[in-house]
């Protein structure tokens, strides 16, 4: 299970990027996922999506940690956030922050529900588990999302 863990690792830190925002904040998602992951492996059963587990693993463990947070409000500026990096090409670049300042504009349900689906490679139906909605929630996340970029990103 450790070396199957480790071959999800990207994907673990992928997603933990576009929930958490910041680097470091990912990582230390992504570390308690894995520890989670690990000390709770007897639960997980054979045969089934690990990928999956680990994901709603790791989601249950940022919205906890969210909640907690909303405890001790601290002030968040969109302007520190650090733009993806893009290639040597100054308009990919504009685009790129453009996009990620959109991103982050949408609700962290829309955001989790595009990312699972469009960049996860998740089905409606797997992302909607995770995501403990019904597909229709989760497809109408998606298409909500999607439509907010279409616009701001015209």
């Amino acid at each position: 299970m450790k070396d199957d863990i480790v071959a999800l690792l990207p994907d673990l830190r992928a997603f933990a990027r576009f929930m958490c925002r910041e680097r470091e904040a990912a990582d230390d998602l992504v570390q308690n996922t894995v520890l989670a992951a690990l000390d709770k492996q007897q639960q997980f059963t054979p045969g089934t999506n690990l990928k999956s587990w680990l994901f709603t693993i790791m989601r249950n463990r940022f919205y906890s940690d969210l909640r907690t947070l909303r405890r001790r409000p601290q002030a968040i500026s969109d302007e520190n956030a650090e733009p993806l990096p893009a290639v040597d090409n100054p308009e990919a670049t504009l685009a790129l922050k453009e996009l990620s300042s959109e991103l982050w504009k949408l609700s962290p349900q829309a955001r989790e529900a595009l990312v699972l689906v469009g960049a996860g490679g998740f089905s409606y139906e797997e992302a909607a588990r995770l995501c403990g909605c019904s597909v229709g929630t989760l497809k109408a996340r998606v298409s909500r999302a999607r439509k907010h970029l279409a616009e701001k990103l015209q």
